[in-house]
């Protein structure tokens, strides 16, 4: 062991080597599984460190976490300004505890989305009062203010992707001046991001196009950005020759009130797909679109009996939608890694994804592991589809070469050790910044007499 190994943490008072688990406080300031990415990110990753060794607690805010045995979770709430079915509520009186409370309020009246900020600064007060309990603190893309300077412990922090590329697409997709002074606002919590995201140590993400993303759009250097794959459940994400294959069936997972999804081009991938194969149906994860262009295409296309939206039902519900599926899709214009790519793979369905962002990482080369196509053209689409429909053999040749892929690539045991080779290294380099600044400080002390 070196001797730089050997420095005390003076976080932990221990040996800053890999001897001994973790104490791990994990951030996340949206972590409900349901919500997307970032809350399955933390109930899986909080789950697989635990199998490690660490002990793991969960600090979040509402929608709160869904946590796998082993985890704990501590409740961190906000007023809850977007919670269904009163979003963008105004609290009662009562309701108020403080100034960040105020904060909230006021940046929601204003247009903007407070979650980021105001949960940062509710977690760095709640840190200081539990100074030295934790070896690590890992951020999940809160990025505010309230993280900056001393926490009490290292800090480590996730970025998906940059949220900036999701506002230029929703920017690219508002109709008039008025939409898009409301997509600025909604967004303006972004520049934060960008300031804090430049300052941080040590950044993880979960593609090399997004770390491509994050250095182009936040300014972070590269040399601070850490490449950690994420994946899927592999023992609940499998193959299950007993679920019965739905012919025509195409299954993918979308928010159809979110541009950067893609499932516009999918609808119309459908229309056209149906002149030649009648059968053909897609059904799509997620909320049901009740207007907007989704919602129009469907109607335009008379495809009503042909889409149908799911949404609510349990894991294994929903590995068996995609298990009976003949064809999942990914049709997103962007993507920072695309669970959906790796859990439809690891059930050996065969794959239709778009080359957006970092899709391609996950998915593999076309027509080896998925048939690729570029993002938002319906007509490759609709081919790439119409393809694999009607080829039984492809299905099954591609369905095998993409589940092998992911086992071999892409689990979240591989995400979780991977992730805590950073956090010690982490730990390490703060302690011997510590000792730095001791030797230094001694050093000046004799100086001085």
């Amino acid at each position: 062991m070196t001797a730089e190994a050997m420095v005390t943490s003076p976080f932990t008072g221990s040996p800053a080597d890999g001897s001994r688990p973790l104490r791990i406080a994990l951030l996340t300031y949206k972590g409900n599984p349901f919500c997307g990415g970032q809350g399955v990110y933390v109930r899986h990753l909080s789950r697989e460190l635990v199998k490690l060794g660490h002990s793991v607690e969960v600090i979040g805010a509402q929608p709160y976490p869904v946590l796998d045995t082993g985890a704990t979770l501590t409740e961190l709430p906000s007023l809850d300004l977007y919670r269904s079915p009163d979003p963008f509520r105004t609290p009662k009186r009562d309701e108020y505890r403080d100034w960040i409370d105020a904060v909230e309020v006021a940046t929601m009246w204003t247009g903007g989305f407070p979650e980021p900020l105001t949960f940062s600064l509710r977690a760095r007060r709640h840190l200081a009062a539990r100074a030295g309990e934790f070896d690590v603190i890992h951020d999940n893309q809160t990025l505010g203010y309230g993280l900056l300077g001393g926490l009490g412990a290292p800090l480590v922090t996730t970025i998906h992707h940059p949220i900036t590329v999701d506002r230029e697409l929703d920017l690219a997709a508002a109709k008039d001046r008025k939409k898009r002074a409301s997509v600025r606002r909604w967004y303006g919590f972004t520049r934060m991001q960008g300031r804090v995201a430049r300052r941080l140590p040590s950044v993880l993400t979960v593609s090399g196009s997004s770390k491509q993303e994050i250095a182009d759009h936040l300014g972070v250097q590269g040399e601070r950005i850490h490449v950690v794959h994420i994946g899927a459940d592999t023992d609940l994400w499998s193959p299950d020759a007993s679920v019965a294959e739905v012919p025509g069936r195409i299954v993918t997972t979308s928010s159809a009130d979110v541009p950067l999804k893609g499932l516009v081009h999918l609808v119309e991938a459908l229309a056209k797909l149906r002149t030649e194969q009648p059968d053909a149906h897609l059904v799509v994860v997620g909320k049901r679109a009740e207007k907007g262009l989704v919602a129009r295409a469907i109607e335009t296309y008379g495809l009503q009996d042909a889409v149908r939206f799911v949404k609510g039902i349990t894991d294994a519900e929903l590995v068996d939608l995609v298990r009976s599926a003949q064809v999942a899709c990914v049709p997103s214009l962007y993507e920072g890694f695309s669970l959906p790519a790796a859990e439809s793979m690891a059930t050996g369905t065969p794959l239709v994804a778009t080359t957006g962002g970092a899709i391609p990482e996950v998915a593999g080369p076309d027509g080896e592991t998925c048939l690729a196509v570029p993002p938002g053209d319906a007509g490759a689409l609709a081919f790439a589809l119409g393809r694999l429909l009607g080829d039984p053999e492809l299905r099954a040749r591609l369905g095998a070469a993409g589940r092998e892929r992911v086992l071999a690539r892409f689990t979240w045991a591989k995400a979780a050790e991977g992730t805590v080779v950073h956090y010690r290294a982490a730990i390490e380099r703060a302690a011997k910044g510590a000792a730095d600044s001791k030797a230094a400080t001694a050093s000046r002390s004799r100086g001085t007499r």
